[in-house]
């Protein structure tokens, strides 16, 4: 799984952190969607499946 995320498209509702903490985390400042990993282990994918669905900006891809 390859993710990428849009930061212009973001707007710090912060679903993904929740969802996929270990993939995904916030900037301090605005709140922006941080990728911590583009290739996250098979044991994070459907937590990153997750994230993709609950981003209501689909500021968030994975490719799989």
């Amino acid at each position: 799984m390859r993710i990428t995320v849009d930061t212009e498209l973001c707007t710090g509702a912060g679903q993904c952190a929740l969802a996929a903490a270990n993939v995904f985390d916030q900037r301090d400042d605005d709140g922006i969607v941080v990728l911590r990993q583009a290739e996250p282990p098979a044991g994070d994918h459907e937590a990153v499946r997750q994230a993709v669905l609950l981003c209501p900006t689909q500021a968030i891809r994975a490719e799989e």
